[in-house]
């Protein structure tokens, strides 16, 4: 009985995160300035399931706040950044940080990051930008700044992480 009592809490809790992962999904949809903030907040649902779950439990997440997010979210393209990075970014936060080599950790979630940053960019560039040009030196000053924009995410997303574990865990 105690493991259909743990199977029923799991899916309650993963309804439970869904539904506020929907919720912040389709605000970063219309709540202009606050977008990046909001999709960062969509992607700490994943990090509390798997620290509550398991890492399959994340994943099976993620693909379904992304299918619905697809569905029912009126801004389809306010789901593609959720989708095409700060879904998973948990799944793949854990997992580099399984490492337990700092240096090392950073330097891999800087490489997953610029791989992500650059198919984003390559593919959507026009839908970005518009018929908006830049000059050159506008593209060094971009990949520093999102470089330096990840690291903070990152950090904050730790801080996130520890607090949880600290504090409300037990909840």
């Amino acid at each position: 009985m105690e493991g259909r009592n743990n199977s029923s809490k799991t899916v309650a809790l993963g309804g439970v995160l869904l539904a506020l992962s929907l919720v912040t999904i389709f605000l970063a949809g219309i709540v202009p300035g606050a977008e990046l903030t909001l999709y960062a907040l969509s992607s700490f649902y994943v990090a509390l399931l798997i620290l509550k779950t398991s890492v399959i439990n994340g994943l099976i997440f993620y693909v379904a706040s992304f299918l619905l997010a697809l569905v029912l979210v009126p801004n389809k393209l306010a789901a593609l950044p959720y989708g095409m990075f700060f879904g998973y970014y948990g799944i793949i936060k854990f997992y580099i940080e399984k490492l337990d080599k700092q240096l090392l950790e950073i330097i891999l979630k800087l490489v997953c990051f610029n791989i992500i940053w650059g198919i984003g960019i390559y593919f959507f560039k026009g839908l970005i930008l518009g018929n908006i040009n830049l000059p050159e030196f506008s593209n060094i000053v971009l990949i520093v700044g999102a470089q330096l924009m990840f690291l903070l995410y990152d950090y904050i997303y730790t801080l996130v992480i520890a607090y949880y574990q600290k504090h409300l865990s037990r909840l």
